[in-house]
């Protein structure tokens, strides 16, 4: 399944200051600003139009995936470059699940929490996703494939428009707790499928939660190929070739 490079992050995309100490590949903030120079805040919009585009994967997931050709560059010399890039962008030691350099394969699972933060009527939603990369290696070029089946949800049900905080007077702000705290019990967990929301049902509850929900995955998905491509032919820091 072909990738849908709409548009370029290169201008945003960087190493250091990341979302997240478990994946730094760009700044949460920076690609929620380019998202909106591109589309405007009119997320329903936005996702409607990706919606009409994208194919889901059998699992009602969504899949992207590109080759990326290199010229000249032997299957070692781009799981080098790879593995470099991911060990250097990927901080938490958990997130590299499978490093096989016979097999040419390397596959990154790694959580981007709070992409998209919603207060709706009666609850207030915070939405992570945790995308599936992997990396197939061989001579002079490599496939990347990005999934990401469903969407994490932390929601708080004080925190809506019509919602009141508790008798502690815990607000939305509770809800940056870590996964394992679940001493607030307005706080819970739940597994969004991408295939049961908007835009690919039109008649949704979250349907705004999930539009920009949608737009943001999208986008994450752009800056990882961008990055990829970027380490394969120019290095993480640069001076990373064989003439030294």
């Amino acid at each position: 399944m072909k990738p849908l490079r709409i548009f370029t992050l290169a201008a945003f995309l960087c190493l250091g200051g990341a979302a997240t100490a478990h994946a730094q590949v760009m700044k949460a903030a920076d690609l929620e600003k380019y998202a909106k120079e591109r589309y405007g805040d009119k997320w329903l919009d936005a996702a409607q139009t990706l919606g009409a585009e994208i194919v889901l994967d059998k699992n009602g997931g969504i899949t992207y995936q590109q080759v990326i050709e290199a010229p000249g560059k032997s299957k070692q010399q781009l799981y080098v470059a790879l593995n470099y890039w991911a060990t250097a962008t990927f901080k938490d030691n958990q997130a590299i699940t499978l490093n096989d350099k016979e097999a040419g394969c390397i596959i990154i699972s790694a959580t981007i929490p709070n992409i998209v933060e919603h207060t709706g009527t009666l609850n207030k939603y915070s939405v992570s996703i945790t995308p599936i990369i992997r990396l197939d290696i061989k001579e002079g070029r490599v496939r990347v494939t990005y999934t990401v089946q469903n969407y994490d949800i932390l929601a708080d049900v004080s925190g809506g428009w019509l919602s009141s905080s508790d008798k502690k007077g815990r607000t939305w702000g509770d809800s940056k707790r870590k996964a394992e705290d679940k001493t607030n019990e307005n706080l819970y967990d739940e597994s969004w499928e991408i295939s049961a929301h908007y835009p690919f049902v039109a008649k949704d509850a979250q349907k705004r939660t999930c539009a920009k929900a949608l737009v943001m995955t999208h986008a994450y998905s752009n800056a990882i190929l961008d990055k990829v491509e970027e380490a394969l032919r120019n290095g993480i820091v640069g001076g990373e070739d064989d003439d030294w």
